[in-house]
């Protein structure tokens, strides 16, 4: 699912106005790529807007002030969030902590000097946890291991939603594929039926 949820991430991005860059590093022959650096999704924004003050966690409407940085993309499928035990035996953690800003300045390395300089990590997740202590213990380890800001599958599937409603000339398999669950009523602009519970229009 790795590739899968990489693709979302990227789309994420794109439909918001960002450039996007997978990392530019080739597997070595003959050795299994490293767990740390899949998933690893480079954003930059063209046209930043002020700067402003941001939650740990980040919806759609949060993208605007953001210039440049990494989303790292793991997707613990068959959980609705992490847990503070997940996330102290996650070695994942790693990249952000040791790699993920030397890795970002070598995707946008054919920018003018400065232009794109790696501003935040994200760690993109199923979500975190909704009760205390256990989210402030995991808002705490990850803040520990370097991640900035965090963003939830969930809130990328109904940006994308929300972006699929007005066919553009950028088209994509995974917008077309939404913008025909909505066709169908399988899932709804304010509501996603398909994924239960309810949004919010900043998601």
């Amino acid at each position: 699912m790795a590739g899968f949820d990489d693709s979302l991430v990227r789309e994420f991005f794109e439909v918001n106005g960002f450039f996007v860059r997978q990392s530019p590093k080739a597997p070595v022959a003959g050795k299994r790529k490293r767990t740390e650096t899949e998933g690893a999704v480079f954003f930059h924004n063209p046209q930043p807007a002020t700067p402003r003050e941001r939650a740990f966690q980040l919806f759609g409407a949060d993208l605007v002030g953001l210039t440049a940085g990494v989303a790292v993309v793991r997707d613990w499928h068959g959980q609705k969030s992490v847990t503070p035990t997940t996330i102290r035996r996650g070695d994942f953690l790693d990249f952000i902590r040791k790699e993920a800003c030397d890795a970002a300045k070598e995707a946008w390395a054919s920018l003018p000097e400065g232009a794109a300089a790696p501003e935040v990590k994200i760690l993109v997740l199923p979500g975190l946890p909704s009760q205390e202590p256990a989210r402030a213990e995991s808002i705490r380890l990850l803040k520990e291991a370097g991640v900035d800001h965090v963003i939830s599958i969930r809130t990328i599937v109904e940006n994308l939603v929300q972006h699929a409603e007005t066919p553009t000339s950028r088209e994509s398999p995974t917008l077309a594929l939404l913008r025909l669950l909505r066709v169908y009523d399988m899932v709804r602009t304010t509501q996603l039926e398909l994924f239960g519970g309810s949004s919010s229009s900043s998601r």
